[in-house]
């Protein structure tokens, strides 16, 4: 089943899109193409610039409280990487995985550097479910119903439950639990907390912005009230891990939350579309730092293999 797994998350997406374009037809997508324009790739690279900034600062006041040495520039240049494979490599974490066992060699401790970008990653989550609860109450979006009674409460508390004890009982996660507690108690310091809290909060505002870019490009007047509901909501599914570089439930969920709301399905879907396009244009600087980090090793490599021939033609010179 593991095997299995990565495939069947690739087949899924592509069977959203499939339906999703046999449902609204192929223009869909030619259009979503045609909608990119000089104004919205410039906005593109710019919102993802300051989104990119924002979140690796707060990977690096997590990683410094943590112990973990980090400068805002390797930082953001290991961002930037992380997020373009992310977007054309399947489940749209491996970049985050890659980042987080980079920085824990590179300082000396790969569990903890695991666990910081784990706290980063989980940070900006839990604030994207406190903004779209709040957003939802506020601006309810037609078609969702966000009321819980208590047997779905319990339901959930007790699935909670049973995993933690499930887990607990396992040596290992007992270990790894211990451990996640311990830095996540560290990090509740006034020195830190609030300020992951403000950039995570930014980092949220600018993804936004990014879907009204977006938006306008596929053509939707919508309001920015009629839009946030959706977005905010689109933010969250884009979490799970069934897609294409970010293509599939995205635009399955915009179709319907679009049409839902008034806004018309197609426009929805084209969001999507315009979306992960400019998301990806966003994270082409990442191929920079790809290309630039190649080169250095490659460099470093060639001098350590001429201080080894240099080494011996020194031994041979003495021989003689």
């Amino acid at each position: 089943m593991k095997r299995l797994w990565p495939w069947l998350r690739l087949l899924l997406a592509v069977a959203i899109l499939v339906a999703m374009g046999v449902r609204l037809g192929t223009g869909a997508f030619l259009d979503g193409l045609r909608a990119i324009d000089a104004f919205s790739v410039v906005a593109a690279l710019a919102i993802g610039f300051v989104t990119t900034l924002l979140s690796a600062g707060r990977w690096v006041l997590i990683a410094r409280r943590l112990g973990l040495s980090l400068s805002l520039r390797t930082a953001v240049s290991d961002y930037y990487r992380a997020l373009l494979v992310n977007a054309v490599l399947p489940a749209g974490v491996l970049g985050d995985v890659h980042r987080a066992v980079n920085h824990g060699r590179e300082s000396g401790d790969v569990g903890r550097g695991v666990r910081a970008v784990f706290f980063e990653r989980f940070a900006g989550q839990v604030v994207l479910i406190g903004i779209g609860l709040a957003v939802l109450l506020v601006h309810p979006s037609p078609g969702f119903d966000l009321t819980l009674n208590g047997t779905t409460v319990a339901v959930i508390l007790t699935c909670l439950v049973v995993l933690v004890v499930a887990g607990w009982r396992v040596r290992v996660v007992r270990q790894l639990l211990v451990k996640t507690l311990a830095d996540g108690i560290r990090l509740l310091s006034l020195k830190t907390w609030p300020a992951v809290l403000g950039l995570s909060v930014a980092t949220v505002a600018g993804y936004v912005a990014m879907f009204v870019v977006a938006a306008r490009a596929a053509g939707s007047d919508a309001t920015i009230t009629q839009l946030a509901p959706v977005v905010v909501l689109a933010l969250l599914i884009m979490a799970i891990p069934v897609n294409i570089g970010g293509f599939g439930p995205r635009e399955a969920f915009l179709a319907v939350a679009f049409g839902a709301a008034g806004l018309g399905a197609q426009h929805g879907f084209t969001t999507g579309i315009v979306y992960g396009v400019l998301a990806l244009i966003a994270a082409l600087p990442g191929a920079i730092v790809l290309v630039t980090s190649r080169r250095a090793k490659t460099e470093q490599v060639e001098v350590v293999a001429e201080r080894v021939d240099q080494a011996r033609e020194q031994e041979l010179a003495l021989a003689r």
